[in-house]
This record gives structure tokens, sequence and C-alpha cells, in this order.
């Protein structure tokens, strides 16, 4: 007959270590992406300079047809500026938004601002601003060195309806 007596405070052991982990993965905490501060990305650019300049159109979606031309679904635009140069700064003059009509709705900055090589800067368009409507846009104006890439602009969205998500991208395109 074997002695089993070690067993009890073993199996005990084992089951308070199963008992005190938590297989579930911590909480993730939710928070607020922070307004861009265009004041703090101010640049003087002076037309004098000897740099090129243009404009990008970006289409925009801040909600979308669905089932019908009488129900929309809202969604959530991540609107980046990049800079894709390695070693050239970018000036933006102005990023300005349109609504569906072609009327600007509003400018995010008055002021020409800079983006260092390779640096990305965001607009939030939220879920629950349907002022834009179906088609709404922007147009970036911008500055560059003469030689160095154009400012690269993408809009991102993404919504998410019980179990149901959508998500796409745009990029922009250089106007006259």
């Amino acid at each position: 007959m074997r002695d089993f007596s070690f067993t009890g405070p073993i199996m005990l052991l084992l089951a308070l270590l199963v008992v005190s982990c938590d297989p579930s993965p911590p909480a993730r905490e939710i928070t607020s992406i922070p307004a861009e501060d265009w004041t703090r990305r101010q640049a003087e650019v002076f037309a004098t300079d000897s740099m090129e300049t243009g404009s990008t159109y970006l289409s925009s979606y801040s909600e979308i047809y669905t089932k019908s031309e009488t129900h929309t679904f809202s969604l959530t635009g991540t609107i980046s500026l990049r800079n894709i140069n390695l070693k050239d700064t970018v000036y933006i003059e102005g990023a300005d938004y349109h609504k569906t009509d072609g009327e600007q709705i509003r400018s995010y900055f008055d002021t020409p601002i800079y983006l260092a090589p390779l640096e990305t800067v965001s607009i939030i368009i939220t879920e629950g601003d349907l002022e834009g409507g179906t088609g709404d846009n922007f147009v970036f104006r911008w500055r560059k060195p003469v030689g160095s890439h154009d400012p690269f602009f993408e809009g991102i969205f993404i919504s998410v309806y019980g179990q149901q998500g959508i998500s796409f991208t745009t990029r922009g395109i250089r106007i006259n």
C-alpha cells in the first residue's frame, strides 16, 4: 500500500495557484486621442523661399450609405498628414474641410505648420461629426523643397456596429 499523505497539501497548493491566476488579460485603459496643438507646429514660410507649392485633394467619409439612399452609417476618420521625406521638412499651409456640397466647414489652422522628416500628424473626424455628410473632403495646400517628395495624405475610416465592422482607406491626389 502506498502512502499518499503528502499529496493532500500539494493538491491544495495547486488548486490555490489555479484559482489565484486570472486568465483574462488586464482591461485596456480607454483613452482619448488629444487634439493636435497646431500652434506648437507653426512655422514661418516666406514667399521668397525657393520652394515648390502644391495642393492635394483627399476624399473623406464621415458617413456612408447603407441599405438605401435614406439610411447612412457613421464612421470615424483618421486623416493622416505625412512627410515621406528622409531629410527634408515640408510645410502644410492649409487643411480645409468641405461638406458634400463643396461648402467649406472649417480650416484646421491659419498659419503654416511644419512636418519634420518622416513625421505624421492626424486630424480626427469623430463618429458623431456628421457635418460633412457622405461626400466630405479635404484640400491641403503645402510647400516643399524642390526635388523632394510631396507630402502624403491618407484617410482611414472605421466603425463597428454589434459584431460587424467596416474599415477602408483613401489616398490624396495632387490637384492644380
